[in-house]
C-alpha cells in the first residue's frame, strides 16, 4: 500500500538558533572527546614505548657477565690494536685481506693482586683441637714436634697462579699452585659441540687380588708444547720432533704405562713408558720448563709397594725413586701416592703429600744444560718429612695421609687428609697454623680464590661408609676464609655410599674466571638417591644454588672453557660414561658425548679447543671443542 509523505514543518528562527546551538555542543562533545581518545591514545604509546625502553634497559642491565666481558675485551683489544676497522698492510682492509682487526681476541687473565695475607688460627681451628702431635725427619735426625727445625732450603714462596711456570700447557693437577685451571688457552666454541678427533688404546694391569684398567680417578693427563730448543734432545719420533707446533700429552695410566701422545693426531710422539705401578693420580712436570716428570703410583703391584717416580723426560728414564716402605709412616706398610706434586723455582725444591701421612720436602739440586741436552738432579741430601698424629688415629690409622694434591700460597700449604682434617702448615716452620674439621676422608683437593683481596679456599668431603654412617650423611661443600680456617659458609647434600666406592665429593672443584667469575662448580655424587648426583653452579658470595644438572654420579672433576670473549662453559662426565658441555651460567646442557658404556672416573684437561680424557675401559679420547 502506498504512502504519503507528511509535509516538514518550518521552524522558527528561535527554534533554529536552538539546533544550532545544541548541533555545536554535540560537535564540541565529540572533538573534545576524540581529543581525549587521541590523549589517551599518545598517553599509551609513550607509556609503551617508556615500557620497552625499561625492558630493554633491564635487558641490557641483566646481560649475562660474560657478555659484558666480551664487550670489555674487545673494547680493550681494539684500543691495543688501534682501534676499529684498523687497516691492512696495504692500507685497504677489505674483504678476503689480512687486517689486525681481523685477527681473533686474545682472552689474557686479569692483572691481580696479591692479597693481604696474615694466616692464623682462632679458638675453632687452633691444631691441638684435631692434631695431638707433629714429628720432622731432617736428614735422618728426628725433630719432636719440629722443634729446633731450621729449613735447610732458604725462604720458600709461592706466587701467584699466572707466575707459577711459563711452560706452555698443563703441567699438573688442575695446572698450578692454586689447583684452579686445567685448561690453557681459549676454546673459540661457535657450535656448542664435542667432535670425536682420535681415540687411543690403553689396557690393564693385574696383581695378585684383581687387576687396574684404564685411566681412573683423578686420571688427568698432562700437555705440554715444549720449546725447540727442549723437544731437539728428546727421544721423540723423527716425525714428531720434525712437527714445528708440536703439543705432547703425557697421560700415565692405571695399567702401568706412561703414554705419549701429539695432542691434534692421537698418534704416539715416542715410545710409551712402562713402569709397571698403578698410576691414578695426575703426576706433574717442572715448572721451570725442565724436562722432568714427578710421578707417585696409587697402588702396589706385583712389582713391590708403590713409591714416587722421577723421570728424566729427555730419554724416559728413571732418575730417583722415594716413599716406598718409608719407616718414617705412621700408616704402616701403605705408601700410595695419588697427589700431583708442586716444586718451588727458587730454592729447587720438591712438595710432595703421601697417603702414608708424610709430607716430603727434597732439595733436588737440578743441573739441567738446555743447549747440551743433559739433565741430573741429586736429591740425596737435604731431604726433610714431616708427619702427624691425630686425635682420630688412635681408633682407625687410615685417618693418616693425603690422597689430595695440595695448593700452596707464600710459604703456607693447605692440604686435606682421609681423617677429615684441612690444614694448614708453614713449609719455612713446619710447625701447624691453623686446622678445620671437614668431617671425613677427604679425596678432593682444595681450591684457593682471590677474591676483593682476600684468600678463600673451596673443599668438600667423601662419604666413606660406616665412618659416620652407614645409610646417609651430609656432605657439605665449604668455603673457608684461607687466613684463618673459619668457615665462610656450607652448602650441604644427603649423601649415599657403598663400601669401596664412596659418595659425596670425589672432585675438585672449578671456580670461574672471566664471564664465570661469580661461581663455583662441582660434582656431587649419590645424593638424591644411591646412582645419581649433581653437578651444581653456586654463588661464591652466598653459597646459594644458581642451577644443578643431575644424571648418573660422577667422579670427575668438572673443568670451566672459555672462549676469547671470556663467554664460558662447564665440561665434566660422569659414571655412565657420558660427557657433557653445559652452559656456565644456564646450566643447559648444549651437547652430550658418550665416552664409555661403564664409568668415566678420570678428569679432563683442555689445551685450546682440544680435551683430552681417559676411560676405564681403556680408551683416551682427543676431543675438539667446536
Amino acid at each position: 500500500m502506498a504512502t504519503t509523505k507528511r509535509p516538514r514543518k518550518r521552524l522558527t528562527r528561535k527554534q533554529l538558533r536552538a539546533r544550532r546551538r545544541r548541533r555545536k555542543k554535540i560537535l564540541r562533545a565529540l572533538i573534545l572527546a576524540a581529543m581525549a581518545l587521541l590523549l589517551i591514545l599518545i598517553i599509551f604509546f609513550i607509556a609503551k614505548g617508556i615500557s620497552a625502553l625499561v625492558s630493554t634497559s633491564k635487558e641490557t642491565n641483566s646481560k649475562s657477565k660474560q657478555e659484558a666481558v666480551a664487550e670489555e675485551l674487545v673494547a680493550e683489544n681494539a684500543d691495543a690494536d688501534g682501534g676499529e676497522g684498523a687497516e691492512g698492510e696495504d692500507g685497504e682492509g677489505g674483504e678476503g685481506e689480512e687486517s689486525e682487526a681481523e685477527e681473533p681476541v686474545k682472552l689474557e687473565k686479569p692483572e691481580r693482586t696479591a692479597p693481604e695475607f696474615n694466616p692464623h688460627a682462632v679458638d675453632s681451628t687452633r691444631p691441638s683441637n684435631l692434631i695431638l702431635s707433629t714429628d720432622v725427619l731432617l736428614n735422618g735426625m728426628l725433630l719432636s714436634g719440629g722443634a729446633g727445625y731450621a729449613s735447610p732450603f732458604g725462604d720458600i714462596q709461592f706466587g701467584l697462579p699466572e707466575d707459577y711456570t711459563d711452560v706452555e700447557g698443563i703441567i699438573g693437577f688442575r695446572g698450578d699452585n692454586f689447583r684452579n685451571d686445567p685448561t690453557f688457552g681459549v676454546a673459540n666454541i661457535k657450535n656448542n659441540k664435542f667432535q670425536e678427533k682420535w681415540t687411543a688404546a690403553t689396557s690393564a694391569l693385574s696383581f695378585k687380588s684383581g687387576y687396574w684398567s684404564g685411566s681412573g680417578w683423578t686420571g688427568q693427563p698432562l700437555i705440554v708444547k715444549w720449546p725447540e730448543s727442549v723437544k731437539k734432545h728428546m727421544n721423540l719420533y723423527e716425525s714428531a720432533k720434525a712437527k714445528e707446533d708440536l703439543v705432547e700429552v703425557i697421560y700415565a695410566c692405571m695399567d702401568g704405562w706412561v703414554y705419549f701422545l701429539d695432542l691434534y693426531t692421537g698418534e704416539a710422539t715416542r715410545d710409551k713408558l712402562y713402569l709397571g705401578w698403578t698410576f691414578k693420580g695426575a703426576g706433574a712436570l717442572d715448572p721451570r720448563g725442565y724436562p722432568i716428570m714427578y710421578l707417585g703410583a696409587g697402588y702396589d703391584s706385583n712389582n713391590g709397594t708403590s713409591r714416587v717416580f722421577i723421570i728424566n723426560l729427555l730419554d724416559c728414564s728413571t732418575m730417583y725413586t722415594f716413599g716406598n716402605n718409608d719407616a718414617f709412616s705412621m700408616r704402616g706398610a701403605l705408601s700410595y701416592f695419588d697427589s700431583s706434586a708442586l716444586v718451588d723455582a727458587e730454592t729447587d725444591t720438591l712438595i710432595y703429600p703421601g697417603e702414608n701421612g708424610i709430607l716430603y720436602l727434597m732439595k733436588l739440586n737440578t743441573q739441567y744444560d738446555e743447549e747440551a741436552g743433559t739433565l741430573s738432579i741429586s736429591p740425596e741430601t737435604n731431604q726433610v718429612k714431616w708427619h702427624y698424629w691425630g686425635t682420630r688415629s688412635s681408633t682407625a690409622s687410615f685417618w693418616l695421609g693425603m690422597e689430595d694434591s695440595a695448593c700452596i700460597y707464600k710459604n703456607y700449604i693447605f692440604m686435606c687428609d682421609n681423617g677429615g682434617n684441612l690444614m694448614c702448615l708453614d713449609l719455612n716452620t713446619l710447625q701447624l697454623v691453623w686446622v678445620q674439621d671437614v668431617l671425613d676422608d677427604s679425596n678432593g683437593s682444595p681450591v684457593l680464590s682471590i677474591e676483593d683481596g682476600k684468600l678463600y679456599l673451596y673443599i668438600s668431603t667423601s662419604f666413606h661408609l660406616g665412618w659416620r654412617s652407614s645409610s646417609t650423611a651430609t656432605v657439605p661443600i665449604w668455603k673457608i676464609n684461607a687466613e684463618t680456617g673459619e668457615i665462610v659458609w656450607q652448602k650441604d647434600y644427603t649423601c649415599y655410599s657403598q663400601e669401596g666406592v664412596s659418595g659425596g665429593v670425589q672432585s675438585t672443584p672449578a671456580f670461574g674466571q672471566y664471564g664465570l667469575d661469580d661461581y663455583i662448580y662441582v660434582t656431587v655424587s649419590r645424593t638424591g638417591d644411591a646412582y645419581h648426583g649433581v653437578c651444581v653452579c653456586l654463588d661464591k658470595k652466598t653459597g646459594e644454588v644458581k642451577w644443578e644438572h643431575t644424571g648418573v654420579y660422577a667422579w670427575s672433576s668438572p673443568v670451566c672453557v672459555y672462549n676469547d670473549d671470556g663467554t664460558g662453559r662447564v665440561c665434566y662426565a660422569d659414571g655412565g660414561g657420558s660427557l657433557y658441555m653445559l652452559d656456565g651460567l644456564t646450566g643447559e646442557v648444549l651437547d652430550t658425548f658418550s665416552l664409555s658404556e661403564g664409568v668415566i672416573e678420570a678428569s679432563p684437561a683442555v689445551y685450546d679447543n682440544m680435551l683430552v680424557i681417559g676411560t676405564r675401559d681403556c680408551k683416551i679420547f682427543g676431543l675438539e671443542l667446536q
